[in-house]
Protein backbone atom coordinates (compact mmCIF):
# COMPACT_ATOMS: atom_id res chain seq x y z
CA UNK A 1 0.00 0.00 0.00
CA UNK A 2 1.46 3.32 -0.90
CA UNK A 3 0.21 6.83 -1.06
CA UNK A 4 1.08 8.34 -4.50
CA UNK A 5 -0.92 11.58 -6.15
CA UNK A 6 -4.00 11.59 -8.18
CA UNK A 7 -4.14 12.11 -11.95
CA UNK A 8 -7.31 12.85 -11.78
CA UNK A 9 -8.29 14.95 -8.58
CA UNK A 10 -9.20 18.04 -7.21
CA UNK A 11 -5.55 19.98 -5.88
CA UNK A 12 -4.12 18.48 -2.53
CA UNK A 13 -5.71 14.70 -3.47
CA UNK A 14 -4.12 11.67 -2.79
CA UNK A 15 -5.01 7.87 -3.47
CA UNK A 16 -3.89 4.56 -2.05
CA UNK A 17 -2.75 1.94 -4.44
CA UNK A 18 -3.02 -1.31 -3.12
CA UNK A 19 -1.32 -4.58 -4.67
CA UNK A 20 -4.80 -5.82 -5.57
CA UNK A 21 -7.59 -4.11 -5.58
CA UNK A 22 -10.28 -6.98 -6.51
CA UNK A 23 -9.64 -8.77 -3.79
CA UNK A 24 -12.40 -9.01 -0.62
CA UNK A 25 -9.57 -8.08 1.69
CA UNK A 26 -8.79 -4.88 0.39
CA UNK A 27 -12.26 -4.20 -0.22
CA UNK A 28 -12.88 -4.52 3.58
CA UNK A 29 -10.02 -2.20 4.19
CA UNK A 30 -11.63 0.14 2.02
CA UNK A 31 -14.72 0.10 3.89
CA UNK A 32 -13.33 1.12 6.97
CA UNK A 33 -11.41 3.67 5.61
CA UNK A 34 -14.50 5.13 4.37
CA UNK A 35 -16.28 5.19 7.43
CA UNK A 36 -12.79 6.20 9.16
CA UNK A 37 -13.08 9.51 6.50
CA UNK A 38 -16.47 10.19 7.48
CA UNK A 39 -16.27 10.41 10.59
CA UNK A 40 -13.06 12.74 10.39
CA UNK A 41 -15.30 14.78 8.54
CA UNK A 42 -17.92 15.25 10.94
CA UNK A 43 -15.33 15.89 13.72
CA UNK A 44 -13.78 18.64 11.06
CA UNK A 45 -17.36 20.10 10.93
CA UNK A 46 -17.84 20.38 14.92
CA UNK A 47 -14.01 22.04 15.22
CA UNK A 48 -14.64 24.46 12.70
CA UNK A 49 -18.47 25.12 14.21
CA UNK A 50 -16.17 25.64 17.83
CA UNK A 51 -13.65 28.00 16.06
CA UNK A 52 -16.45 30.08 14.77
CA UNK A 53 -18.65 30.28 17.08
CA UNK A 54 -16.33 31.71 19.69
CA UNK A 55 -15.05 34.11 16.74
CA UNK A 56 -18.64 35.08 16.13
CA UNK A 57 -19.02 35.77 19.88
CA UNK A 58 -15.75 37.70 19.63
CA UNK A 59 -17.32 39.94 17.11
CA UNK A 60 -20.23 40.45 18.66
CA UNK A 61 -18.57 42.19 21.45
CA UNK A 62 -16.55 44.21 19.12
CA UNK A 63 -19.94 45.55 17.57
CA UNK A 64 -21.07 46.22 21.03
CA UNK A 65 -18.34 47.60 22.94
CA UNK A 66 -16.33 49.00 20.12
CA UNK A 67 -12.53 49.98 21.44
CA UNK A 68 -11.56 53.13 21.75
CA UNK A 69 -9.08 54.77 19.47
CA UNK A 70 -5.31 53.52 19.76
CA UNK A 71 -3.78 57.28 19.74
CA UNK A 72 -5.91 59.34 21.48
CA UNK A 73 -6.06 63.21 19.74
CA UNK A 74 -4.40 64.20 22.74
CA UNK A 75 -1.08 62.19 22.23
CA UNK A 76 -1.07 63.17 18.50
CA UNK A 77 -1.11 66.89 19.23
CA UNK A 78 1.64 66.47 21.76
CA UNK A 79 3.70 64.24 19.42
CA UNK A 80 2.88 66.86 16.30
CA UNK A 81 0.71 64.73 14.07
CA UNK A 82 -2.00 66.52 14.54
CA UNK A 83 -2.25 66.77 10.98
CA UNK A 84 -1.39 63.19 10.34
CA UNK A 85 -3.95 61.77 7.78
CA UNK A 86 -5.42 59.38 10.10
CA UNK A 87 -7.51 57.82 7.28
CA UNK A 88 -4.77 57.19 5.36
CA UNK A 89 -2.93 55.93 8.32
CA UNK A 90 -5.72 53.42 8.88
CA UNK A 91 -5.74 52.18 5.57
CA UNK A 92 -1.95 51.29 5.45
CA UNK A 93 -2.48 49.81 8.79
CA UNK A 94 -5.74 47.35 7.47
CA UNK A 95 -3.75 46.79 4.05
CA UNK A 96 -0.91 45.42 5.99
CA UNK A 97 -3.24 43.13 8.57
CA UNK A 98 -4.57 42.03 5.32
CA UNK A 99 -1.21 41.24 3.57
CA UNK A 100 0.57 39.61 6.09
CA UNK A 101 -2.05 36.25 6.47
CA UNK A 102 -2.42 36.30 2.61
CA UNK A 103 1.77 36.42 2.11
CA UNK A 104 1.86 33.57 4.72
CA UNK A 105 -0.97 31.48 2.70
CA UNK A 106 0.06 32.20 -0.18
CA UNK A 107 3.96 30.42 0.59
CA UNK A 108 1.83 27.68 1.79
CA UNK A 109 0.85 27.00 -1.58
CA UNK A 110 3.81 27.49 -2.94
CA UNK A 111 5.84 24.93 -1.07
CA UNK A 112 3.05 22.60 -1.69
CA UNK A 113 3.13 23.52 -5.29
CA UNK A 114 7.36 22.54 -4.70
CA UNK A 115 6.90 19.54 -2.81
CA UNK A 116 7.64 20.81 0.36
CA UNK A 117 4.54 19.55 1.87
CA UNK A 118 4.95 18.95 5.66
CA UNK A 119 6.36 22.58 5.84
CA UNK A 120 3.61 23.74 3.60
CA UNK A 121 0.85 21.68 6.38
CA UNK A 122 2.87 23.24 9.50
CA UNK A 123 2.04 26.85 7.64
CA UNK A 124 -1.50 26.41 7.37
CA UNK A 125 -1.82 25.18 10.43
CA UNK A 126 0.05 28.64 12.01
CA UNK A 127 -1.64 30.48 10.09
CA UNK A 128 -4.72 29.14 11.34
CA UNK A 129 -4.54 28.99 15.04
CA UNK A 130 -2.90 32.41 14.55
CA UNK A 131 -6.10 34.03 13.11
CA UNK A 132 -8.68 32.36 15.62
CA UNK A 133 -6.30 34.22 18.09
CA UNK A 134 -6.20 37.30 16.15
CA UNK A 135 -9.23 39.07 18.58
CA UNK A 136 -6.11 39.58 21.30
CA UNK A 137 -4.34 41.98 19.23
CA UNK A 138 -7.09 42.63 16.29
CA UNK A 139 -10.12 44.79 17.47
CA UNK A 140 -10.67 46.27 14.49
CA UNK A 141 -13.98 44.71 13.32
CA UNK A 142 -13.59 44.92 9.45
CA UNK A 143 -10.23 43.71 9.73
CA UNK A 144 -11.86 40.29 12.07
CA UNK A 145 -14.42 39.72 9.69
CA UNK A 146 -11.61 39.26 7.14
CA UNK A 147 -9.79 37.13 8.74
CA UNK A 148 -12.87 34.87 9.31
CA UNK A 149 -12.56 34.50 6.05
CA UNK A 150 -9.25 33.87 5.38
CA UNK A 151 -9.39 30.98 8.17
CA UNK A 152 -11.53 29.10 5.80
CA UNK A 153 -8.20 28.79 2.99
CA UNK A 154 -5.92 26.73 5.27
CA UNK A 155 -9.29 25.10 6.56
CA UNK A 156 -9.84 24.22 2.78
CA UNK A 157 -6.29 22.80 2.67
CA UNK A 158 -5.91 21.21 5.49
CA UNK A 159 -9.44 19.35 5.04
CA UNK A 160 -8.56 18.49 1.92
CA UNK A 161 -5.06 17.13 2.64
CA UNK A 162 -6.17 14.98 5.29
CA UNK A 163 -9.00 12.84 3.14
CA UNK A 164 -7.70 10.20 1.19
CA UNK A 165 -8.67 8.93 -2.27
CA UNK A 166 -8.86 5.55 -3.60
CA UNK A 167 -9.23 3.05 -6.20
CA UNK A 168 -10.98 4.17 -9.50
CA UNK A 169 -13.13 7.26 -8.23
CA UNK A 170 -12.62 10.20 -6.41
CA UNK A 171 -15.60 11.64 -6.54
CA UNK A 172 -17.17 10.78 -3.14
CA UNK A 173 -14.24 12.73 -1.12
CA UNK A 174 -15.38 15.44 -3.01
CA UNK A 175 -18.47 15.43 -0.35
CA UNK A 176 -16.11 14.56 2.63
CA UNK A 177 -13.75 17.77 1.92
CA UNK A 178 -16.56 20.65 1.37
CA UNK A 179 -19.27 19.46 3.11
CA UNK A 180 -18.16 20.41 6.85
CA UNK A 181 -17.12 24.08 5.28
CA UNK A 182 -20.70 24.57 4.75
CA UNK A 183 -20.86 24.80 8.69
CA UNK A 184 -18.27 27.61 8.94
CA UNK A 185 -20.41 29.14 5.96
CA UNK A 186 -23.75 29.22 7.44
CA UNK A 187 -22.10 30.78 10.62
CA UNK A 188 -20.02 33.93 9.18
CA UNK A 189 -22.68 35.06 6.75
CA UNK A 190 -25.45 34.98 9.22
CA UNK A 191 -23.06 36.53 12.09
CA UNK A 192 -21.55 39.03 9.64
CA UNK A 193 -25.13 40.72 9.20
CA UNK A 194 -24.21 40.97 5.51
CA UNK A 195 -28.00 41.61 3.34
CA UNK A 196 -28.40 38.76 0.36
CA UNK A 197 -28.39 41.01 -2.14
CA UNK A 198 -24.50 42.62 -1.18
CA UNK A 199 -23.11 38.93 -1.21
CA UNK A 200 -24.85 37.46 -4.48
CA UNK A 201 -27.89 35.44 -3.16
CA UNK A 202 -30.42 36.30 -5.47
CA UNK A 203 -32.34 34.30 -8.46
CA UNK A 204 -32.43 37.38 -10.30
CA UNK A 205 -32.15 36.73 -14.05
CA UNK A 206 -31.02 33.32 -13.24
CA UNK A 207 -32.40 31.92 -16.77
CA UNK A 208 -30.44 34.09 -18.40
CA UNK A 209 -27.48 33.37 -16.12
CA UNK A 210 -27.99 29.44 -16.73
CA UNK A 211 -28.01 30.09 -20.09
CA UNK A 212 -24.95 31.74 -20.31
CA UNK A 213 -22.81 29.88 -18.02
CA UNK A 214 -22.92 26.42 -20.52
CA UNK A 215 -20.86 28.27 -23.31
CA UNK A 216 -18.72 30.34 -21.10
CA UNK A 217 -18.36 27.27 -19.04
CA UNK A 218 -16.87 25.04 -22.08
CA UNK A 219 -14.20 27.85 -22.91
CA UNK A 220 -13.05 27.79 -19.92
CA UNK A 221 -12.93 24.28 -19.20
CA UNK A 222 -11.32 23.28 -22.77
CA UNK A 223 -8.48 25.88 -21.87
CA UNK A 224 -7.92 24.02 -18.61
CA UNK A 225 -8.28 20.85 -19.93
CA UNK A 226 -5.55 20.90 -22.04
CA UNK A 227 -3.41 22.83 -19.56
CA UNK A 228 -3.48 19.94 -17.31
CA UNK A 229 -5.40 17.08 -19.18
CA UNK A 230 -6.98 15.12 -15.79
CA UNK A 231 -8.77 11.84 -15.65
CA UNK A 232 -12.08 11.35 -15.71
CA UNK A 233 -14.43 11.10 -12.34
CA UNK A 234 -16.78 9.35 -13.84
CA UNK A 235 -16.56 6.18 -16.02
CA UNK A 236 -18.85 6.69 -18.62
CA UNK A 237 -21.23 9.39 -19.63
CA UNK A 238 -24.87 8.22 -18.56
CA UNK A 239 -27.47 10.29 -17.48
CA UNK A 240 -27.01 8.93 -14.04
CA UNK A 241 -23.39 9.98 -13.40
CA UNK A 242 -23.62 13.18 -15.52
CA UNK A 243 -25.87 13.67 -13.08
CA UNK A 244 -24.39 13.02 -9.62
CA UNK A 245 -20.87 14.94 -11.13
CA UNK A 246 -22.87 17.98 -12.16
CA UNK A 247 -24.73 17.86 -8.36
CA UNK A 248 -21.22 17.16 -6.85
CA UNK A 249 -19.48 19.97 -8.80
CA UNK A 250 -22.07 22.73 -8.49
CA UNK A 251 -23.45 22.15 -4.83
CA UNK A 252 -20.64 21.60 -3.21
CA UNK A 253 -17.39 22.42 -4.76
CA UNK A 254 -18.59 25.34 -7.20
CA UNK A 255 -21.19 26.57 -3.83
CA UNK A 256 -18.02 26.09 -1.20
CA UNK A 257 -15.69 27.44 -3.16
CA UNK A 258 -17.78 30.93 -4.27
CA UNK A 259 -19.16 31.95 -1.12
CA UNK A 260 -15.88 31.18 -0.04
CA UNK A 261 -13.46 33.39 -2.52
CA UNK A 262 -16.71 35.91 -3.88
CA UNK A 263 -19.06 36.02 -1.25
CA UNK A 264 -17.10 36.35 1.72
CA UNK A 265 -13.49 37.37 0.91
CA UNK A 266 -13.62 39.25 -1.86
CA UNK A 267 -16.93 41.32 -0.81
CA UNK A 268 -15.45 41.74 2.70
CA UNK A 269 -12.17 43.25 0.71
CA UNK A 270 -13.80 45.51 -1.39
CA UNK A 271 -15.64 47.05 1.37
CA UNK A 272 -12.06 48.02 3.19
CA UNK A 273 -9.93 48.34 0.22
CA UNK A 274 -11.89 48.46 -3.10
CA UNK A 275 -12.89 46.57 -5.94
CA UNK A 276 -9.79 46.55 -8.01
CA UNK A 277 -7.50 45.18 -4.37
CA UNK A 278 -10.59 42.64 -3.58
CA UNK A 279 -10.86 41.11 -6.89
CA UNK A 280 -6.70 40.88 -7.51
CA UNK A 281 -6.21 39.50 -4.10
CA UNK A 282 -9.05 36.88 -4.06
CA UNK A 283 -8.20 36.15 -7.67
CA UNK A 284 -4.92 35.35 -6.68
CA UNK A 285 -5.41 33.34 -3.26
CA UNK A 286 -7.83 31.23 -5.59
CA UNK A 287 -5.33 30.64 -8.44
CA UNK A 288 -2.87 29.51 -5.68
CA UNK A 289 -5.20 27.33 -3.71
CA UNK A 290 -4.80 25.04 -7.04
CA UNK A 291 -1.28 24.95 -6.34
CA UNK A 292 -1.83 20.99 -6.02
CA UNK A 293 -2.20 20.30 -9.62
CA UNK A 294 2.27 20.90 -9.63
CA UNK A 295 1.90 22.96 -12.74
CA UNK A 296 3.03 26.32 -13.15
CA UNK A 297 0.24 26.84 -15.79
CA UNK A 298 -2.36 25.78 -14.20
CA UNK A 299 -1.87 27.72 -11.05
CA UNK A 300 -1.29 30.89 -13.81
CA UNK A 301 -4.68 29.59 -15.53
CA UNK A 302 -6.66 29.57 -12.02
CA UNK A 303 -5.23 32.91 -11.38
CA UNK A 304 -6.77 34.45 -14.71
CA UNK A 305 -9.84 32.16 -13.98
CA UNK A 306 -10.28 33.81 -10.43
CA UNK A 307 -9.40 37.56 -11.62
CA UNK A 308 -12.68 36.60 -14.09
CA UNK A 309 -15.35 35.56 -12.24
CA UNK A 310 -13.95 37.96 -9.42
CA UNK A 311 -15.22 40.62 -11.89
CA UNK A 312 -18.10 38.56 -13.26
CA UNK A 313 -19.39 38.60 -9.65
CA UNK A 314 -18.49 42.24 -9.10
CA UNK A 315 -20.77 43.61 -11.99
CA UNK A 316 -23.16 40.82 -11.58
CA UNK A 317 -22.93 40.63 -7.46
CA UNK A 318 -25.10 37.22 -8.64
CA UNK A 319 -23.51 34.42 -6.52
CA UNK A 320 -25.84 31.82 -8.33
CA UNK A 321 -24.25 32.46 -11.87
CA UNK A 322 -20.58 32.06 -10.53
CA UNK A 323 -21.35 28.78 -8.59
CA UNK A 324 -23.22 26.99 -12.16
CA UNK A 325 -19.89 28.69 -14.38
CA UNK A 326 -17.56 27.03 -11.48
CA UNK A 327 -19.16 23.93 -11.26
CA UNK A 328 -19.96 23.75 -14.95
CA UNK A 329 -16.33 24.69 -15.34
CA UNK A 330 -15.82 21.08 -13.36
CA UNK A 331 -18.46 19.07 -15.26
CA UNK A 332 -16.70 19.55 -18.64
CA UNK A 333 -12.90 19.31 -17.36
CA UNK A 334 -13.69 16.00 -15.04
CA UNK A 335 -16.31 14.24 -16.93
CA UNK A 336 -17.23 15.70 -20.49
CA UNK A 337 -13.79 15.94 -22.14
CA UNK A 338 -11.87 13.05 -20.85
CA UNK A 339 -14.23 10.79 -22.56
CA UNK A 340 -14.52 13.09 -25.10
CA UNK A 341 -10.88 15.20 -26.31
CA UNK A 342 -8.58 12.60 -24.43
CA UNK A 343 -6.55 12.06 -27.56
CA UNK A 344 -6.43 15.63 -28.73
CA UNK A 345 -3.69 17.95 -28.39
CA UNK A 346 -2.91 21.67 -28.68
CA UNK A 347 -1.19 21.60 -31.90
Amino acid sequence: MKLVPSSNAEPGFSKFVLSNENSGYFHQIEKYVDIMSTFGGIGAALLIFLIYRRMASKEQELIEHPPEELYPHKIWKKLGLEDLNLQELEAKRIRLFIVIPVVFIGLAELLIFAGRMKLAIWIHIGVLIALSLSDIVVKNLKIYRIYQALMLLPILRLVNLSMPVFFNTTLYTFVLVYAPLLVPLGIIVIDQRSSFEHIGITAKNLPVYIILSIPLSFLYGLGEYFTIHPGYLIPDLSIRNLFILTFIMVFFVGLVEEIIFRSILQVRIEDVLGVKEAVLIAGLLFGLMHSGYGTFHEVLYTVVGGLFMGFAFYKTRNLPFIVLLHGFVNVFLFGIFPHYISGWTIF
